[in-house]
C-alpha cells in the first residue's frame, strides 16, 4: 500500500482484490471438498467491513481518504448454518460454489480493471504536469 491521497482510491481497490483472491480460493476448495463427509463450507466476509468503512456519506473521496486500510482485511468463517444438502452433514451445493465462484471471477476482473484505470489516469496526469 502506498501512504499517498493519490492512491486512496487504489489502495481501497488493493484490499477489496485480496479479498476476491482469498473466496476464490475458500471457493474452489469448497469445490474440492464438495463429496467430504461432514465437511462445512467457508465463506469471506469483507463487503460487511467495507460498508461499514466506507459506507453511504456525501463525499466519497474525503471518506476513502479517511479509510482505516487495517480495518478493511477479509475474514474467512465456516458455515455452520443447519441447512445440509446430504445426509453426510456436507453442506456444500456444487451448483451454488460454481454460481458463486463465476461470480466472484467477474467481480476480481473488474475491480483489476478499475485498478488499471486508475494507474491510467495518474500516469495522465504525471503526462499533463511535465
Amino acid at each position: 500500500m502506498t501512504n499517498t491521497g493519490a492512491f486512496n482510491y487504489i489502495n481501497v481497490l488493493e484490499k477489496a482484490c485480496d479479498a476476491g483472491w482469498t473466496r476464490n480460493s475458500v471457493i474452489t476448495n469448497n469445490i474440492a471438498n464438495v463429496d467430504t463427509p461432514g465437511y462445512k463450507r467457508k465463506d469471506v466476509r469483507f463487503e460487511q467491513y467495507l460498508e461499514y468503512e466506507i459506507g453511504y456519506t456525501d463525499s466519497l473521496d474525503d471518506t476513502v481518504a479517511g479509510a482505516d486500510l487495517d480495518l478493511l482485511s477479509a475474514t474467512t468463517y465456516t458455515d455452520y448454518a443447519p441447512v445440509s444438502y446430504r445426509l453426510d452433514g456436507n453442506n456444500v451445493d456444487i451448483d451454488t460454489e460454481n454460481a458463486e465462484l463465476a461470480k466472484n471471477q467477474i467481480k476480481y476482473y473488474t475491480m483489476l480493471d478499475s485498478v488499471s484505470q486508475e494507474f491510467n489516469r495518474l500516469k495522465s496526469v504525471a503526462k499533463q504536469s511535465s
